[in-house]
């Protein structure tokens, strides 16, 4: 008797665990945004794409055909979500404020890659900002150190 109010509980009760984020989550989630920003202005350059290698194997220590694989996976994730949150929901649990930051110069790298700045790809980075919590103040931070102004 016992067991099956048990059951019963475990299967229409019971509050399911949180999602769990493991790292290929995290890093599925930073590729998502990484390809957004490379396709916000509705080109997409080899420049960028080579920014979006680069700062995967910097951020994960990956290979440069993990990153590939990584990128496929985010292009796929990003054309069935609807918002950002499930991205940068991940990443908030996940990255440290600091990791955050790099993040979001990450993003300016990848928007100024091919030598200039798009306006819907500077909206992005401020709202990546906002939805990852870091400060007006890093966010301009990171614009100048890649930008140089």
């Amino acid at each position: 008797m016992l067991n099956q109010l048990k059951l019963f509980y475990e299967q229409h009760i019971a509050i399911p665990a949180p999602e769990q984020f493991s790292e290929q989550k995290l890093q599925i989630a930073c590729a998502a945004l990484f390809v957004e920003m490379m396709l916000m202005d509705d080109k997409e350059l080899a420049e960028e794409h080579e920014m979006i290698v680069n700062r995967m194997n910097e951020l994960f220590s990956l290979s440069s055909e993990q990153t590939r694989t990584l990128i496929s996976l985010a292009t796929e994730q990003k054309k069935q979500a609807t918002d950002y949150f499930q991205f940068t929901s991940l990443i908030n649990k996940g990255f440290s404020q600091q990791k955050k930051i790099s993040l979001i110069k990450s993003l300016w790298q990848i928007a100024y890659a091919d030598g200039q700045l798009d306006a819907h790809e500077e909206y992005m980075v401020r709202k990546m900002a906002d939805l990852l919590h870091v400060s007006h103040l890093e966010f301009i931070k990171t614009k100048i150190q890649v930008n140089g102004k």
